[in-house]
This record gives structure tokens, C-alpha cells and sequence, in this order.
């Protein structure tokens, strides 16, 4: 039997908030080449949306992280599994994830990243929750601050399904 989905976020209202953030992007790193880092799987729909609302000279690259596997907690070790294979050192840079929940995921890039010596680093991500925060981090750009909730659709996952659904939603019981 499938569950029953509870909308939390409309495909409307991320289009709206997406081009919001890409126009903010813009005027802040106007004049600057900007070095986009997504960290696969989750930021890829939100990655791809964004970038075309970024209207500056734009690289994209990917990481790949792991910290959740196929639960709905983080385990709380982060793993990097892909790596940057470019030099950022002096580049403007700009971190760009579905979540920042327990922090973790996020606290480990930007500590790694900060160790190649970018001119900047900056975070942006869809949502935040920072009910859930284990260590202090602030993400720079924040689409929707969200409550404790596990959610799912526009990139995020459950198991690795549903990462295709335009819109934010929760399951019901």
C-alpha cells in the first residue's frame, strides 16, 4: 500500500524561490567567474534549476557525498566518495546542496574545501533545518528554513526513489 503524500512545498513555489536565489547569486558575484560545487545525489534537480537562473560566468563541478545510505537519519560519518578534480585555489566558489539538516555533510565539505585556498566559499542550499543542527553552520543562501520533518521530492530521496517528484512533500500515516 502506498503512503499518502502531504505537499509541504509546491513545485510553484520552488520555481519562485529558485529564480530568486540565481538573481541574488547574480548581484553578488556580478563581475566574478563563479565556481558552482553540487553535491550529488540530492542537489542535482536544484543544482541544474539554479545555475540556469545564475546569470554570471558559471563552472559547474560535482562531489559526491555519503552519510545516509538508504536510512532516513544521517549515520553521522560523512564519507566523500567523488572529489573535486579541479584546482579551486583562488576561485570563487559556491557549495550548493538540497539540505542542510545535521550540519555534518556540509561542515566536512567546506572544511575540505577550505584547505585548497579559494579566493571565496559560500553555501546555498533549498532547505534548511536547523532544528537538527549538530555542529554551527549557517548556509549563506537559503531557499526555505523547513521544521523537523523528513522530507522528500525535488531531489531528495527516500531509499532512491522519488527524487524525480517537482514538489516537496511528507508521507502521512
Amino acid at each position: 500500500m502506498e503512503k499518502k503524500k502531504k505537499v509541504v512545498i509546491s513545485k510553484e513555489e520552488i520555481n519562485s524561490k529558485v529564480k530568486e536565489l540565481g538573481q541574488i547569486i547574480s548581484k553578488d558575484y556580478e563581475g566574478k567567474e563563479l565556481l558552482i560545487v553540487s553535491l550529488l545525489k540530492g542537489s542535482f534537480i536544484f543544482t541544474a534549476d539554479l545555475v540556469r537562473n545564475i546569470d554570471v560566468t558559471t563552472q559547474i563541478e560535482f562531489m559526491t557525498t555519503s552519510s545516509y545510505g538508504n536510512n532516513t537519519e544521517t549515520s553521522g560519518k560523512v564519507n566523500i566518495v567523488n572529489d573535486l578534480r579541479v584546482d579551486i585555489k583562488g576561485r570563487d566558489v559556491l557549495i550548493v546542496d538540497d539540505i542542510v539538516d545535521s550540519g555534518l555533510t556540509m561542515n566536512v565539505i567546506v572544511e575540505h574545501l577550505k584547505e585548497m585556498e579559494p579566493n571565496s566559499l559560500k553555501t546555498c542550499v533549498l532547505l534548511d533545518k536547523p532544528e537538527r543542527r549538530q555542529v554551527e553552520i549557517t548556509p549563506d543562501y537559503v531557499g526555505f528554513t523547513i521544521p523537523d520533518l523528513f522530507i522528500v521530492g525535488y531531489g531528495l530521496n527516500y531509499g532512491d526513489y522519488y527524487r524525480n517528484i517537482p514538489y516537496i512533500f511528507t508521507f502521512e500515516d
